[in-house]
């Protein structure tokens, strides 16, 4: 009776695990995965005595052109009235992809913006054992993999206004703050150009003067006028961090990781699909390096591949950082 007793007891406990495993499956891909989110955070990196700004964190959309909720949703984050918009890339999800994009990014319109492309900006999703991404970071097959139309969703960004820093720098004057960026096209694909920052800043310098209506005396030294560095990315990998850092990032804007996408509660990410600690797979931190630091926000990102439809744990999230003036 003993053994029997034993034997029951084990079927049991494989049919309530089973059954657990069934309902978080179902939740994850048919719920939680719709969830959006709107995360809130703010870093004082602002010179003193500037504007509050209101920065807007898209990343990772995957974008298919039937995914209307996800297209609904990003619309309506217009009404938050952004000063800025950073997009770290991973916009495309599908061939198609672009005609979603286009119909959430629309009401966007008008709004100062920079973006990055992702590896899935120019290839489109294959099917993978999902278990390959515990082994490390994810690889694509530029041989197998569909190639998307990177030049057309370019185009469309250019559009907006918005600049472009795939191994560029740029600047935009928002509320009296000269805000300088650089950033690097996708280094989980080798695509980025790190060595290149600072001749791209050193040009940025040279060629693209303070705003006309600057208050700030011309000869002014350079640390007192309201400027703030911004480097972004779409993968987070530390010799990109560590580069921005010591190029003089205040804010580092990233994405890529899908916060883990399937975490456990209470544990976190099981993987982030690059070498940043797990700790620092998606929210605001602070990535020190060489003896300084700068904030770190990087986005669990809104969508999944379409051969992976799940979260768990992990709700998929748009972020609105505040940048204050420091003390």
């Amino acid at each position: 009776m003993a053994r029997r007793s034993g034997f029951g007891a084990a079927v049991t406990a494989l049919a309530v695990t089973a059954a657990a495993g069934v309902t978080a499956l179902a939740w994850g891909s048919l719920v939680e995965r719709k969830l959006y989110t709107l995360r809130r955070v703010s870093a004082p990196v602002l010179p003193p005595g500037s504007q509050p700004l209101r920065v807007l964190h898209l990343s990772d959309l995957h974008m298919a052109p039937w995914q209307r909720d996800k297209q609904d949703w990003v619309r309506s984050l217009a009404a938050l009235k952004p000063d800025l918009i950073v997009d770290t890339g991973d916009n495309l999800g599908h061939a198609a992809g672009q005609e979603g994009i286009e119909r959430a990014f629309e009401p966007l319109r008008g709004i100062p913006g920079v973006f990055v492309h992702g590896s899935n900006d120019y290839y489109g999703p294959q099917a993978k054992n999902p278990l390959k991404y515990f082994a490390g970071p994810s690889k694509k097959n530029a041989s197998t993999a569909p190639r998307l139309d990177n030049a057309a969703l370019t185009a469309y960004f250019d559009s907006l206004g918005w600049v472009n820093l795939n191994n560029a720098a740029g600047s935009i004057d928002v509320k009296g703050t000269h805000l300088e960026f650089f950033g690097v096209n996708d280094p989980h694909i080798g695509f980025d150009r790190v060595e290149a920052i600072p001749g791209a800043l050193d040009e940025l310098r040279e060629n693209d003067p303070y705003s006309e209506d600057a208050t700030w005396p011309e000869d002014a030294p350079r640390d007192e006028r309201r400027t703030v560095t911004i480097g972004v990315t779409h993968s987070p990998y530390r010799r990109v961090l560590d580069a921005f850092v010591t190029y003089g990032a205040a804010m580092i804007f990233a994405g890529h990781t899908h916060g883990g996408q399937v975490c456990v509660p209470g544990f976190g990410a099981l993987v982030t699909n690059c070498d940043i600690p797990r700790k620092q797979v998606k929210g605001l931190s602070i990535w020190r390096h060489a003896f300084r630091s700068a904030f770190l926000n990087v986005s669990a990102g809104l969508g999944t591949s379409i051969y992976a439809p799940v979260r768990f744990a992990c709700r998929p999230e748009a972020t609105l950082v505040t940048l204050t003036p420091s003390a």
